[in-house]
């Protein structure tokens, strides 16, 4: 994993399959956001037995073009969600995408998706001597959580961890 230098470490409850996938698109796809929750629930679950370091939840930002045609960041939602189970503070202005990006699941080698992802994304909080836990829907490679993390880190964060809903390897 010498191409995660930023990452700490990426956790998962499920993988991505069968009703699990279902879920997740229609929570990302069309617009059901209310699975935002149950899926959270998951996530505080896993979290109780797997402890993870964090101090703050910061979700994976979208492009705001894909944010305006979406209307909303499913990442996001998962965090507020988490937030109200774990107490840990949601900071959403945390990262910001710094450019548009082909979406991860298009990009099918791995190295494609580090290159994707590469300097992607932006800090503009200060988080000195936090440890962040960045949350998403969906871990493929890793690449996304990398790219956050390493801003992050440069920011002054303690550690950056991932957690996903679910992922693909």
């Amino acid at each position: 994993m010498e191409d995660h230098v930023a990452i700490d470490g990426i956790r998962s409850p499920l993988k991505f399959e069968g009703s699990v996938r279902q879920a997740i698109h229609h929570l990302k796809y069309r617009n059901l956001r209310a699975l935002a929750a149950p899926l959270a629930g998951l996530l505080h679950e896993y979290l109780l037995t797997q402890a993870v370091p964090a101090d703050v939840l910061a979700p994976v930002p979208l492009h705001p073009k894909r944010l305006r045609e979406r209307g909303y960041n499913q990442s996001e939602l998962l965090a507020r969600e988490l937030g109200k189970l774990t107490g840990l503070p949601v900071v959403s202005d945390c990262l910001v995408r710094r450019r548009q990006t082909l979406p991860q699941a298009r990009t099918p080698a791995r190295e494609q998706r580090l290159a994707n992802v590469a300097d992607a994304f932006a800090c503009r909080r200060d988080v000195k001597g936090l440890r962040v836990l960045l949350i998403d829907d969906v871990c493929t490679s890793g690449a996304t959580f990398s790219a956050c993390a390493a801003p992050l880190k440069a920011s002054g964060a303690i550690s950056v961890w991932g957690l996903a809903a679910a992922r693909e390897i």
